[in-house]
């Protein structure tokens, strides 16, 4: 069904239809603080150099707190992570309470048991409609081929399932 273009929960649920992985993006704030956040917005950019980018919306308390931040890590989430992720997508205190984690390059948090991990030095930004682009130089990064990514479409967590 086509929808006008000025209707925009039409276009969020068309948007919805393109199945996405799960990540939490992670900085270390001004303060010396651990902050993160459930982002679905991350793909590849470029291989040489090794780019990725991710996107935060505009409204966000912590969008000062990234963009001052050097370093960033994208821990991609697997298929039994849907506790951290719902976690990292609500507004408690201390998002980061009694998690284990360890500091990656630039003392971005990376978690354990994810199915990868990029850590980048963030390289620009850009503005772009309601939300700002975050392009990261990957400086190391890690997987765990035999983990099942945990994924989000139209709305609701998702499992990876083969098509025989």
């Amino acid at each position: 069904m086509t929808q006008p273009q000025h209707d925009s929960r039409a276009l969020r649920n068309a948007l919805g239809r393109y199945a996405t992985g799960v990540t939490i993006v992670t900085a270390i704030d001004p303060d010396g603080h651990p902050i993160g956040l459930t982002v679905n917005s991350f793909a590849a950019v470029s291989l040489e150099p090794a780019l990725v980018l991710w996107c935060l919306d505009n409204k966000s308390h912590n969008l000062e707190a990234f963009r001052k931040a050097t370093h960033h890590a994208v821990n991609v989430l697997a298929a039994d992570q849907q506790d951290l992720s719902t976690r990292f997508a609500t507004w408690p205190a201390d998002r980061f309470a009694g998690l284990p984690w360890h500091a990656g390059v630039g003392g971005a948090p990376v978690f354990p048991a994810c199915c990868a991990t990029f850590e980048m030095a963030k390289v620009t930004e850009h503005a772009a409609g309601d939300h700002t682009i975050f392009v990261g130089s990957v400086e190391r990064f890690s997987e765990t081929p035999d983990l099942a990514p945990l994924l989000f479409h139209a709305g609701r967590y998702r499992e990876l399932s083969d098509l025989a």
